[in-house]
């Protein structure tokens, strides 16, 4: 059961969006206690740059007034994450990658000793236990075929960070055939676990 759902809208389309309105049938089927949402079209998130490099990687106790507020961001995106229990992350395929606002996003979410560490064995995600939705929509771009590199990177960045419980929502090829693509995303949905 979904106490905490954090949304995370990164279509630049905040009418007419697939992603959205499939994600809105899956909030409503997962009917959490409480619901943070992140749009990053409405509020976008800026790029890494040296600043925020710089500040990331001096020691907490050693940073300067104006590096914590340079981090601030991050760490507000972080805490976010932590305290959901479930991600429904919804983005459309943009020419076969994630939107660049999700992938700024998860740079902001990505550090070391915060959400994942290094370790004698490789990376460690710190944030297990949580469960990820995708939702992804397309005009062309099959999800998980060949030219989609959407879904296997969210996969892969989720779980550097220690969220490996993934189901996924397509509504992809919607150009090519767009009944097919309906009738995807209403049987990933019937067989979405509340």
């Amino acid at each position: 059961m979904t106490q905490t759902l954090l949304r995370i809208d990164a279509s630049a389309r905040a009418e007419g969006s697939v992603s959205r309105e499939i994600a809105d049938s899956v909030a409503a089927r997962l009917a959490p206690s409480r619901t943070l949402h992140r749009d990053l079209t409405e509020t976008p998130v800026p790029q890494l740059d040296a600043e925020w490099l710089g500040a990331n990687f001096t020691q907490a106790d050693a940073r300067s007034p104006e590096q914590r507020a340079t981090l601030a961001l991050s760490d507000t995106l972080i805490a976010e994450v932590q305290a959901a229990d479930t991600l429904l992350i919804a983005l459309p395929i943009y020419n076969f990658g994630v939107p660049s606002s999700l992938k700024a996003w998860f740079d902001m979410v990505a550090r070391a000793g915060i959400t994942f560490q290094y370790t004698e064995q490789g990376p460690k995600g710190l944030l297990s236990g949580k469960r990820a939705i995708f939702v992804l929509a397309s005009g062309g771009t099959e999800v998980d075929g060949p030219m989609d590199f959407a879904t296997p990177w969210l996969r892969h960045a989720m779980g550097f960070i220690g969220i490996t419980d993934v189901q996924v929502v397509r509504s992809d090829r919607q150009m090519i055939d767009a009944d097919a693509s309906k009738a995807r995303a209403e049987q990933d949905l019937a067989a979405l676990a509340a």
